[in-house]
């Protein structure tokens, strides 16, 4: 086993969306020395700065894991994609780059929860540390941060004939999704900057590279932390075909997010021993809730042909509209290639007795049968709903020792009558927004589901599990919680419980996914851990949390 040179205060696992933060908070002190390894390259690609690059790096081993789930019985035996970004940025590099925050009643129920320091005006401050807001600093927005949001550059005539349709059903107009309560329909907000993608990479590792105590490692891939003595002193990892270890004085940090930090977890020897043992995997903690209480947003992607209005899809097959795409992107940073993949949202509830908005509409002026294949050749719209605290629980593990294997991943959508409920009334309201009479005058004609699927809740719920897909939103898979939670696999300061030194800092921390999309909650997290680790490292307080 090669030793990598140097002494480090703190490893990094992961180079994505929290990762970049960790490593530029944590080097800002030129007294701590910082490595991060991410499995990824570097972002010199094109694509990873043209916002509708993300049509190109999905799917594309340069920037995908390539990952997929396994059949799933709520989606009817379907088998999905599972799209993780493999790049320095991570999902920022290649997401849809959607700003949002969730709801406040989300943080609110973590400290709910017992988790002190996580409800939302606990958390507010940290999304402003984050943020050079287009809106400029208030008491809901940062300016000056790293991570860039901006207005969207381009509108569409038939998205906001959709946002008036919802105007018509009492839904409001809002200009801003990220103050607290995102109930409303609006456009919107991105992380973008003069017409390019602003990725975590952008935004912070890159502007702290020219540190002299951090470090960068690309290519690797982590086999397993090295734990002494109770307490992780360092990490095992392999590049180029070299078997490498490196060591740290102070804390080893997992960011490789909600499917990556379990299989680390896993591989070490960390997580439920009745998965990890028959592996043959040397157990160190018995912790069954990792790679447990795996959430994802479910979103059914419902179409609808449109007649007299302009939609991507015809302009995209005409070869003189796509040149001047292509101009206007390239004098302008406007048009079309600066789209993320949904520009209109909607916030809204899928039945009157939800206390708060439930469920999240997606609104793109496209459509296409599914994510990689060639746009429909008729104009059409895609209404894509989503289940925003969905009950189904699935989960994330490996099955194997060897490092290049794909874990399993059953995401277990629609397993509960609840979600099955919900996605029913979800496309009721779908078919509802399109009867609205703002929309009239273009004579919306369901495409998919499609016509004959009746109005019954068993016939919604089968075609739910049809049409849905995964809106790429994991989370949880090492949930915080109290010390005395079997299930629990952080604290509220994201201490492994039972392991010194170690903390899982990522999307896999969340107890409960947030209401809306996942980025922006992530980069949170890192903000506001990156200070706990600070925080703690000054008071002596990183030792581990006893477990019940």
């Amino acid at each position: 086993m090669e030793r990598l040179d140097g002494d480090y205060d703190y490893i990094v696992v992961g180079a994505g969306t929290a990762g970049c933060i960790m490593a530029n908070r944590l080097s800002a002190d030129p007294r701590k020395r910082v490595l991060i390894l991410e499995a990824g390259g570097k972002d010199n690609w094109i694509w990873f700065h043209i916002p509708v690059g993300y049509l190109f790096a999905i799917g594309n081993p340069r920037a995908d894991w390539m990952f997929r789930t396994d059949a799933e019985k709520g989606l009817n035996g379907r088998a999905l994609a599972y799209p993780r970004g493999k790049v320095i940025g991570g999902c920022s590099a290649i997401n849809a780059m959607i700003s949002m925050r969730g709801q406040a009643a989300d943080y609110d129920h973590w400290r709910q929860l017992g988790l002190s320091g996580w409800g939302w005006d606990d958390v507010l401050p940290a999304f402003k540390r984050l943020e050079d807001h287009f809106l400029g600093e208030s008491d809901v927005h940062g300016a000056g941060g790293g991570w860039r949001i901006e207005a969207p550059r381009i509108s569409w005539d038939v998205l906001d004939a959709v946002a008036a349709a919802a105007g018509e059903m009492g839904i409001r107009q809002v200009t801003d999704f990220n103050t607290g309560d995102n109930e409303g329909a609006g456009y919107f907000h991105v992380n973008q900057k003069n017409g390019r993608r602003w990725s975590s990479a952008r935004g912070f590792l890159k502007p702290a590279l020219s540190r002299p105590n951090l470090r960068l490692e690309t290519q690797v891939l982590v086999d397993r932390l090295v734990v002494e003595n109770g307490r992780a002193v360092g990490v095992r990892y392999v590049q180029n075909g070299r078997a490498i270890e490196a060591r740290c004085a102070g804390e080893v940090i997992l960011s490789a997010g909600a499917i990556g930090s379990p299989q680390v977890l896993h591989r070490s020897g960390i997580g439920p021993a009745d998965w990890l043992a028959p592996l043959g995997v040397d157990m160190v903690l018995d912790r069954p809730g990792v790679g447990r209480n795996l959430q994802d947003h479910l979103q059914q992607r419902a179409i609808y042909k449109v007649f007299g209005i302009r939609t991507l899809n015809e302009t995209y097959y005409s070869l003189p509209r796509r040149a001047l795409m292509g101009v206007d992107y390239a004098l302008r940073r406007r048009g079309p290639l600066t789209m993320a993949p949904s520009q209109l949202g909607i916030f809204t509830r899928s039945d009157p007795r939800q206390e708060r908005a439930n469920i999240e509409f997606h609104v793109q002026p496209l459509s296409l049968d599914k994510f990689g294949e060639p746009l429909h050749r008729f104009p059409a719209i895609t209404v894509a709903a989503c289940n925003l605290r969905p009950t189904s629980r699935g989960l994330v593990r490996i099955t194997t020792r060897a490092l290049d294997a794909a874990p399993q991943i059953a995401p277990n959508y629609l397993s509960t009558d609840e979600d099955r409920q919900v996605a029913a009334d979800a496309i009721r309201v779908t078919r509802r927004l399109m009867r609205q009479s703002a929309l009239a005058p273009y004579r919306p004609e369901e495409y998919l589901p499609g016509p004959a699927v009746g109005d019954d809740d068993a016939a919604l719920a089968k075609a739910a599990g049809d049409i849905g897909t995964t809106i790429f939103h994991p989370v949880g898979t090492a949930k915080m919680g109290r010390p005395d939670d079997p299930g629990a696999v952080v604290d509220e300061r994201l201490r492994v419980i039972g392991i010194g030194s170690l903390r899982v800092i990522d999307a896999s921390i969340m107890p409960t996914i947030t209401s809306g999309n996942t980025n922006t909650p992530t980069a949170m997290i890192a903000e506001k851990g990156a200070r706990m680790v600070i925080e703690d490292a000054t008071a002596g307080a990183s030792a581990a949390p006893a477990a019940a």
